[in-house]
């Protein structure tokens, strides 16, 4: 196999390499739309490789790194293989040869990927290229039908001995934080005094009535990015790498505003950052979902500081889950600071077809026990 980045001229046997592996159910326009896919191959912050039997020229496997350069943060996406290519090693070859470009540059400290769990494969193609796993997030997208999502994550060599410390997190997060110090070896939540800038907390909301009004959404891509740079003009402000919000939620009052990156084809909303901060939210939550679930989204995630601890309890009190804490994930100044994955799904949770390796095992019962303790009281499960 030749192993080379991707032209132009890739681009229909690129689309057919994703058809071959995922059918029609690909909701990713990387392997989809060929207009973006030309895009990205001509895009700086993307750096896309091909493998190719050398022979014959036929194209064998696809992966990709996107960067957002703000942050020192990529993103794994793309990793396909073709199905008469499986069980060669060229899955793990791919991955290490766009990791090994990406990390040489020097402008990234992290590079993570979502993972499909429908099968125990992609995650060991991750775990032995220097990846860790960092948590479940369960109906996260729709492929061929509804299925979960693991993080991994890798970080160049330091960054994870310059994380900043965090001093108590609220208590529902406890589990999730146990499940990370089994699978990564890592200490979350030490109280131990700080060695440099601390993130900013999110402001603590007034204590109001729950929001019953239906919250207004407001699907305009343009005016909700533009509205969106004037509300955070700051970078620091509106950190949630790799995704730009093309809707915004709103009550009939204006109290705050809610940017959301969502995607109807794969039935997914990521809450990338709310106005005038996370913990506005606090008793509009359920309004909130009940708005993106009608816009076609089941599965709604955000992204929050370890250290917010206000609006972590807005979200913990709204029925979001502690899904996955990714350490090390923001610099601010020589320091790095750890994040936490907080979602809530529609659907039923189904786990039958899950195949969960050695490594995400922790983060699987650090769900069950989450999602135990935040709908089920305890009446229900008392024997």
């Amino acid at each position: 196999m030749r192993i080379a980045p991707a032209a132009p001229q890739d681009v229909a046997q690129l689309r057919q390499l994703y058809f071959d592996v995922y059918g029609h159910g690909y909701p990713v326009a990387l392997g989809s739309d060929p207009a973006e896919m030309r895009r990205l191959i001509a895009d700086p912050h993307t750096h896309w490789l091909t493998a190719r039997h050398e022979d014959a020229g036929l194209l064998a496997g696809s992966v990709a790194v996107q960067t957002d350069p703000g942050s020192r943060i990529g993103k794994l996406v793309g990793l396909a293989v073709h199905p008469e290519q499986r069980g060669g090693g060229l899955a793990g070859r791919l991955t290490a040869a766009v990791c090994g470009d990406s990390f040489a540059t020097g402008a990234l400290d992290s590079i993570y990927a979502t993972v499909r769990v429908v099968t125990p494969g992609p995650q060991q193609v991750f775990t032995r290229n220097g990846f860790q796993a960092l948590g479940l997030m369960p109906n996260a997208v729709e492929v061929a039908g509804c299925e979960s999502l693991a993080l991994f994550a890798r970080h160049a060599d330091g960054v994870l001995a310059r994380r900043e410390s965090v001093g108590p997190v609220p208590a529902g997060l406890l589990p999730l934080l146990e499940a990370a110090r089994q699978s990564t070896g890592l200490e979350y939540g030490g109280p131990r005094p700080p060695d440099g800038p601390v993130p900013p907390a999110g402001r603590a909301a007034p204590v109001t009535a729950p929001v019953t009004a239906p919250m207004e959404l407001i699907t305009a891509p343009g005016f909700v990015r533009r509205r969106f740079l004037e509300l955070f003009p700051d970078p620091g402000e509106r950190f949630f790498p790799l995704h730009v919000p093309n809707a915004v939620l709103t009550p009939p009052d204006g109290a705050f505003e809610a940017y959301a990156d969502l995607d109807p084809v794969a039935a997914s909303c990521s809450l990338v950052a709310v106005h005038p901060s996370p913990a506005a939210v606090t008793g509009a939550l359920e309004p909130l979902m009940a708005a993106v679930t009608r816009a076609g989204a089941d599965y709604v995630e955000t992204l929050l500081p370890l250290a917010d601890a206000a609006g972590l309890d807005a979200f913990l009190a709204a029925g979001f889950i502690p899904s996955a804490v990714y350490p090390a994930m923001r610099r601010i100044g020589d320091r790095f600071h750890d994040y936490v994955v907080l979602s809530r799904t529609g659907r039923q949770i189904d786990f039958r077809t899950t195949a969960v390796s050695g490594p995400l095992q922790p983060y699987l019962l650090a769900y069950l026990t989450a999602w135990t303790s935040t709908y089920l009281t305890l009446p229900e499960v008392a024997p």
